[in-house]
């Protein structure tokens, strides 16, 4: 059973940063792809970031230029730097991994950005 802990949420104001980390208790690199979705109240839940085990990036319209992904094989870690936060990045964020068909979920980090 894959176990992902996110950790790094809080509180942030308009323009502020923010960090996530994604621990799993295994390789990263057994996973196809990790990454980031959230959920915003009242919203479907939505990508946020992907890294592919070859180290493509994907992002959302939404974060391009603000958010970074990153990993940390050593550490089987991945983040996500948030910058230039906006109130609409308030979310409950996921992190992902994928292997195959099979998709594992962490518990989810609250991201609150308000003034």
């Amino acid at each position: 059973q894959v176990q992902l802990v996110e950790s790094g949420g809080g509180l942030a104001q308009p323009g502020g940063s923010l960090r996530l980390s994604c621990s799993s208790s295994e390789n990263i690199f057994f996973f196809n792809e990790m990454g980031w979705f959230r959920r915003a109240p009242g919203k479907e839940r939505e990508l946020v970031a992907l890294i592919n085990v070859g180290g493509k990036t994907t992002y959302a319209d939404s974060v391009k230029g603000r958010f970074t992904i990153s990993r940390d094989g050593l550490k089987k870690t991945v983040h996500l730097q948030m910058n230039n936060l906006k109130p609409e990045d308030t979310a409950v964020y996921f992190c992902h991994a994928r292997i195959a068909s099979r998709t594992n979920w962490g518990q989810g980090a609250l991201v609150t950005v308000s003034a």
